[in-house]
């Protein structure tokens, strides 16, 4: 999934998270780090092809702001995983304080 190689990267998941505090220019967030604009225009444009990021053209300036829907197909994946993981997590939790109000029994014994 293009959008998990994306964010495997610690320097583009700042820009996504700076993101989302409102759209910046693309110089706005390339002060925020210790590389070269070059090197934070490779980053843009790994979040903008896996729809994290979206652009838009003011005069001279790149607009970078988070992709709404590439935010929500994350999301929704994010939802099925937690469909299929909570109901399992949910039967360990019971098994375990199970086994824990066992042992308390035993050792009251």
């Amino acid at each position: 999934m293009e959008t998990f190689t994306a964010l495997a990267d610690p320097t583009r998941r700042q820009i996504v998270e700076m993101l989302a505090g409102g759209e910046l220019a693309a110089g706005d967030i390339a002060r925020r780090f210790d590389m070269s604009a070059p090197a934070i225009s490779q980053h843009l444009k790994a979040l903008k092809s896996a729809h994290l990021v979206r652009v838009r053209v003011d005069a001279q300036r790149r607009i970078y702001s988070l992709d709404p829907q590439g935010i929500e197909s994350l999301e929704n994946w994010l939802a099925q995983i937690r469909r299929f993981w909570g109901p399992k997590l949910d039967a360990l939790e019971s098994a375990l304080n199970a086994a824990a109000e066992r042992d308390r029994e035993n050792d009251r014994k």
